[in-house]
């Protein structure tokens, strides 16, 4: 009996690989689209809110993987077709993109990257683990929500503002008011703070394994 194979399975997965990627970037273009209206991005809390919404959006009917994820970012790094990389807007939907992600553990080669990520981590949601290799930008672990951000190299400004549960692991150094508007959960930088956030509610924040807050003695003024 003759068996027929339609098709070539590699030439199919790659082209299904291709059509996820091409609309993880048209989602991209059309947020930055909007972003970049008033010529400028201003990182408010309800902007960053809406423009974070609006990511969620623009993915809700896509399967997604960590090669998906790294093949944006990628794209995002190396192209020029890529007119507007923004900082926190790619950021915030790179985050969307990790919380939409089928896998539980994300780990993101950010050090490879000439560009800049703000945001990386927002929202990151319980059960959820990512694993920066390299340093994040500002406002790293952005509302995270019971999930688990490790950056092997050292963070922007404001690491942890608004935290409302879960961990944030620094292997190297933070900026200024870390933890700021902190809700709950931890903070351990093996490295340097500049300074803590004045405004906290809850969790903690430890420096080289010791706890500097709530007992912290030094504020960003």
């Amino acid at each position: 009996m003759n068996y027929q194979i339609k098709g070539n399975p590699l030439q199919r997965i790659a082209r299904e690989k291709q059509e996820t990627l091409n609309a993880i970037l048209y989602g991209y273009l059309r947020l930055a689209e909007v972003e970049i209206k008033d010529l400028g991005w201003v990182a408010e809390h309800s902007h960053v809110v809406k423009a974070y919404g609006a990511a969620i959006e623009k993915l809700r009917d896509l399967e997604l993987y960590q090669e998906d994820i790294e093949e944006f970012c990628f794209a995002l790094n190396s192209s020029d077709s890529m007119p507007y990389m923004i900082a926190g807007p790619a950021g915030l939907y790179v985050s969307a993109l990790v919380n939409h992600c089928q896998e539980s553990r994300i780990q993101l080669r950010c050090g490879i990257y000439q560009r800049t990520f703000h945001f990386l981590g927002y929202g990151l949601v319980e059960g959820k683990t990512l694993v920066i290799h390299g340093d994040a930008g500002d406002f790293a672990g952005t509302a995270l929500s019971g999930g688990r951000l490790v950056v092997q190299g050292s963070v922007g400004n404001w690491c942890g503002v608004g935290m409302m549960n879960g961990e944030i692991w620094v292997r190297e150094h933070a900026g200024r008011k870390t933890g700021e508007w902190m809700q709950s959960g931890q903070i351990h930088v093996d490295g340097q703070i500049k300074s803590v956030g004045k405004n906290r509610f809850g969790g903690h924040i430890c420096q080289q394994g010791r706890l500097i807050s709530p007992e912290a003695l030094h504020f960003d003024l």
